[in-house]
């Protein structure tokens, strides 16, 4: 006797997505519905948005149940929103996020799903062999990935290729124990989910994916911003993780200026 499916949520941030996230929402709750036997929910963490993506993701969900939304009306970021989302947990079995572009296909989502008996987070990767890229990244973005990736080998060496590829899922069992050390409210976000998993001792498996760079990120429009925000919150968090960080509390404000000078989120912890 086969054991069930097990219950999956995928989560996508969403930051004024009104013109891209239809699709990617009625794509994914259409190819799940037709080609997964466990149940399959959708969540849509709003992020401070200011256009009508509320209405369209409401919208939807008038066609497809199993698409929900949560509304965080002051802007938390991409991070902030994925830390509040995995609050849900609990709920599931597996918790998975992709971004609200549909950058990645929902086959691509799946095939992770698939992967999950084997460890307890699995992750996309786009500069894995066998990774499938209809569309790169713009040279530039391309190499700033690249520095980045640098960066964060030289601080955690936990040897993944690709930590910023936005599509991931996790055991409940694997996010409920270090929901709390998730901190990072940017896009380094991905490093902090990572790095908290792998110092936990959980098994994180990178596996090549499908991708397709989509026009209109909002990481190219503002990527000296984004990258120096990045930057800043992955060597925090090497220090956060660091026996010194303790003696650091008389510096920390050097950090929070600096954050306020770039207007990176952040999150307010409850």
């Amino acid at each position: 006797m086969t054991s069930p499916a097990p219950s999956v949520l995928l989560l996508i941030p969403a930051y004024n997505e009104e013109e891209r996230i239809e699709p990617t929402l009625r794509e994914y709750a259409a190819y799940f519905r037709a080609h997964y036997a466990g149940s399959f929910t959708i969540l849509v963490v709003l992020n401070g948005c200011r256009d009508n993506t509320l209405r369209v993701v409401q919208h939807v969900a008038q066609d497809f149940p199993e698409v929900q939304v949560e509304n965080f009306p002051a802007p938390i970021g991409k991070g902030g929103a994925l830390i509040e989302g995995l609050r849900h947990a609990p709920k599931v079995d597996l918790i998975g996020y992709v971004d609200a572009d549909g950058a990645t296909p929902p086959a691509a989502f799946h095939a992770l799903i698939g992967h999950t008996q084997w460890a307890d987070c699995v992750i996309g990767s786009r500069w894995l062999d066998g990774a499938v890229l209809h569309q790169a990244q713009p040279w530039f973005r391309r190499f700033t990935s690249r520095c980045f990736h640098a960066v964060v080998q030289g601080l955690f060496w936990m040897d993944i290729k690709d930590t910023q590829c936005p599509a991931k899922v996790a055991h409940r069992h694997a996010i409920a124990p270090i929901h709390d050390q998730l901190r990072i409210a940017d896009l380094a976000f991905d490093v902090n989910l990572l790095y908290s998993l792998t110092h936990a001792g959980f098994k994180v498996l990178e596996m090549p994916t499908e991708w397709t760079d989509k026009l209109g990120s909002k990481v190219t429009s503002s990527l000296f911003r984004s990258s120096a925000i990045m930057f800043f919150s992955t060597v925090r968090l090497r220090l956060v993780y660091s026996p010194f960080y303790s003696r650091l509390q008389p510096l920390r404000w050097i950090g929070d200026q600096l954050y306020r000078i770039l207007r990176a989120p952040t999150l307010k912890r409850k």
